[in-house]
């Protein structure tokens, strides 16, 4: 059975409007970077963890698709949803919507991270309760999940 994760909330900034009048695509992924944040902390991968244990979740691959404007003042909610998870990787996908989650998403970005030893620089295994907490988050991928950028 999988447990759902809390839905992230922000509020789009004065300083995060581009020249267009609209949120500029780098607070896109800055807000997405939250997400990825509070989902850490959710599987205890949080500041005290990466300071204890030197280890952390690294990105190492990203797709972000910008799917409509945002308007200075919005209110935003990401849904995270974890695709999938082993001993030392993840995949998870955010979805970005104005208001509540019961639209079309704004914004959406896949993400594949491994766990990482910051002093070696290499891979290393999550702790086992990480890994049940994210296993025990795993639900189907969205059907835009997986998807690469098409040629013209």
């Amino acid at each position: 059975m999988t447990t759902a994760l809390p839905l992230f909330r922000q509020t789009v900034r004065d300083e995060w409007i581009d020249y267009n009048g609209h949120l500029s695509e780098a607070y896109y992924v800055l807000v997405f970077g939250f997400a990825t944040d509070a989902l850490m902390a959710e599987a205890g991968l949080d500041d005290a963890y990466r300071k204890r244990s030197g280890c952390s979740l690294y990105t190492v691959e990203a797709h972000v698709r910008y799917l409509d404007e945002v308007a200075r003042g919005s209110e935003l909610t990401v849904r995270t949803t974890v695709l999938g998870a082993d001993a030392k990787k993840v995949r998870f996908a955010h979805e970005m919507f104005t208001g509540e989650p019961d639209g079309a998403p704004v914004a959406t970005e896949e993400l594949f991270a491994l766990h990482v030893d910051q002093g070696t620089g290499r891979s290393a295994p999550l702790p086992q309760t990480a890994q049940r907490t994210l296993g025990g988050l795993v639900a189907p991928a969205p059907d835009w999940a997986g998807r690469g950028i098409r040629a013209v």
